[in-house]
């Protein structure tokens, strides 16, 4: 049987040493006697638990995050649309407030004026009928002309059933656009639908400024 052998024990000089060595060591982690003890965290409150069906409603109602309750084939409670549609032309330019004097204004609504010029617009592209425009529009105010009308037609109905809807008469839509962007907006004090006389929504009364 193997006997067990005693620690070595250090020697004076190791001692000596060693104490030398354990003076000028600095502790990874002082003591700090003015330090407060540690706050320990606090533990979440424990709420109610998932609970068999038909369990406790109120703890439910109270999650902001709850459904609703239903019943099935209960009618949806459905809340105002939300889709922000454009209105159409015709509904935005009568909203506008006229430009031109109130009795000027009435006799066009009513067709009683007779456009000195037309230009006809429709089956143009966009790309052409920009310029075209502008052109027509410009000419009639260094002429002297008020009153010109200008045809878009009302454009064909969206082809196809796909999920997007596509806007009727592109012409139509644009060229109040256009009229209301320099340069054309600086020579055009108004712009009315026509009366159906001359063409109703199919056709724009543009009124043009005094020229200076």
């Amino acid at each position: 049987m193997t006997r067990r052998k005693e620690p070595r024990r250090l020697s004076a000089e190791d001692r000596a040493l060693w104490d030398r060595v354990a003076e000028t060591a600095q502790p990874l982690h002082p003591a700090q006697k003015d330090a407060p003890a540690p706050v320990p965290a606090p533990r979440p409150k424990a709420g109610p638990g998932p609970g068999p069906a038909g369990g406790d409603e109120r703890g439910a109602a109270k999650s902001s995050t709850a459904i609703p309750s239903f019943r099935l084939g209960e009618a949806a409670e459905g809340g105002p649309a939300r889709h922000d549609l454009l209105a159409p032309v015709a509904d935005r330019i009568a909203a506008r407030a006229p430009r031109m004097d109130k009795r000027t204004h009435g006799r066009l609504r009513r067709g009683k004026l007779a456009p000195e010029a037309r230009i006809d617009l429709h089956g143009m592209t966009l790309a052409r009928a920009h310029p075209t425009l502008a052109g027509f529009i410009l000419r009639a105010h260094a002429e002297g002309k008020r009153l010109v009308l200008v045809i878009t037609g009302k454009g064909r109905g969206g082809e196809g059933d796909g999920p997007i809807p596509e806007r009727r008469g592109v012409l139509r839509h644009q060229v109040p656009a256009w009229l209301d962007s320099p340069p054309l907006s600086s020579v055009v004090l108004d712009v009315v639908q026509a009366h159906a006389s001359h063409g109703g929504g199919g056709a724009y009364y543009v009124y043009l400024r005094r020229r200076r």
